[in-house]
């Protein structure tokens, strides 16, 4: 008499099925990169993802999770806001009006010293 088959969870009728685990070049393939990057960022704990033994096991929702991550938001326009021409004397900082900065126009230019070629054990 053969042995009975034992049932695998994921298989079992009227329960939850087990998510189906992608391997890493499926999922760079998915992704559209290499599967040297999924692994990697795997196992820097980048991108979320499933150990099973030593292999990198991911779901449907890690894969949604990593594109999730990785999205680039949509530039958003600046709205230029102007000030008020003539503020109000009440909303005005009660500090004192803030000191002209000397130009540097007129400050000499620095230059660097040359280098001391004995220092590095050369000869000049």
């Amino acid at each position: 008499m053969p042995p009975a088959r034992a049932r695998l969870p994921h298989r079992t009728d009227g329960e939850a099925a087990l998510p189906r685990l992608y391997r890493p070049e499926e999922i760079a393939e998915t992704l559209g990169c290499s599967t040297w990057w999924v692994k990697d960022r795997a196992r820097r704990r980048l991108i979320p993802h499933t150990r099973v033994g030593r292999a990198y096991r991911f779901t449907a929702g890690h894969l949604a999770e990593i594109i999730r991550i990785h999205e680039a938001p949509a530039p958003q326009r600046a709205q230029r806001i102007l000030p008020p021409a003539n503020p109000p004397e009440s909303t005005m900082p009660s500090r004192a009006t803030p000191q002209a900065r000397p130009s540097t126009s007129s400050a000499p230019r620095l230059q660097a010293r040359p280098p001391r070629r004995s220092q590095y054990g050369t000869a000049a």
